[in-house]
């Protein structure tokens, strides 16, 4: 298992390495000059080359980016071009915000993707199966923007339950919370569903059955444990999602989080910002895939992590 962990780290590494490499690449393809963008474009030439050789623009490419790298390595994500803070000060302040509602929103999609994916399960073929299924479908199509806008005018123009948007209190978590919930969740359903109809399909459920076990028993003990492995990968990436920032949803309720801060950075040309927002991303992303593998071997114990290093490496 160490092995399997350190490999793991190991790839983490070179992907994000990767991932700064084509940031910085993509970056300096954009057109514009973030000095003229920071500094307005009534500033001098003088006072142009002179924040651009402050800011070590002026230095070839590839100095730029070994800069860049070393400064990454220190915890030194650059300097915004907007605000002129620090790029990790900025998403350390807006992590927490980011969290609260990924949390949430997945404690929702959670829920209502393993209880409806059950149900669909337990009654497949009928209405009710039919019924969540087209809901799920249904769910996957909708634009997040759209969903949201919806939520919005239902529960805060019509209503009046919640603010429109803007705060970051408990009350103003509920409808983004919702809304991520509801566009998580319907994938969850239909894996829920896919798993527990193969386990339910196997002999042994037919014996528990045979012996007069609980079907509430026979679902979550003897069915829904052996589905666990392919749930927990699902909701492992949704989570990495969600703690990215998720740019669109944020974005609808005004919440103060990475995705809004990336938005920001994106609309100002704060190439900074952008490049330290996606490289926390990656970070998120693989920091959260390796948690997920070593989950499997607490989700169901028969999992060989010297087979799965041997898999990763063919």
């Amino acid at each position: 298992m160490k092995q399997y962990i350190l490999n793991r780290l190991v790839s983490g590494i070179i992907v994000l390495f990767g991932l700064s490499i084509f940031t910085f690449v993509l970056i300096q393809m954009i057109p514009g000059d973030p000095v003229r963008t920071m500094l307005g474009e009534k500033a001098t030439k003088e006072q142009v080359e002179l924040l651009r050789e402050q800011m070590g623009l002026n230095k070839p490419i590839s100095v730029q980016y070994i800069d860049y790298v070393s400064g990454v390595a220190k915890g030194d994500l650059g300097t915004s071009l907007k605000s002129g803070r620090p790029v990790f000060v900025e998403i350390k302040e807006r992590f927490p915000a980011t969290v609260k509602m990924a949390v949430a929103g997945i404690g929702v999609a959670i829920v209502i993707g393993i209880a409806l994916g059950i149900l669909a399960a337990k009654y497949q073929n009928t209405i009710i199966d039919f019924l969540l299924m087209s809901l799920a479908t249904l769910g996957m199509s909708l634009p997040g923007f759209w969903l949201g806008l919806i939520v919005i005018m239902l529960f805060s123009v019509k209503l009046g339950w919640f603010p429109i948007a803007g705060g970051t209190g408990l009350i103003d978590l509920v409808m983004p919370a919702c809304t991520l919930g509801l566009l998580c969740s319907t994938i969850i359903i239909r894996l829920t569903r896919s798993g527990m109809l193969e386990v339910l399909s196997n002999d042994y459920i037919r014996t528990a059955r045979a012996k007069g076990m609980r079907e509430s028993i026979i679902l979550f003990r003897h069915s829904f444990r052996n589905v666990l492995i392919p749930v927990v990968t699902v909701v492992g990436l949704q989570i990495a999602g969600l703690l990215g920032g998720s740019i669109i949803i944020e974005q609808v309720f005004s919440w103060p989080g990475i995705g809004t801060l990336a938005i920001s950075a994106i609309s100002s040309r704060d190439f900074p910002m952008i490049q330290g927002i996606t490289l926390f991303m990656g970070f998120i992303y693989v920091t959260v895939n390796i948690l997920v593998d070593l989950l499997y071997g607490l989700v169901d114990p028969r999992v060989d992590y010297s087979a799965l290093r041997e898999g990763a490496k063919s």
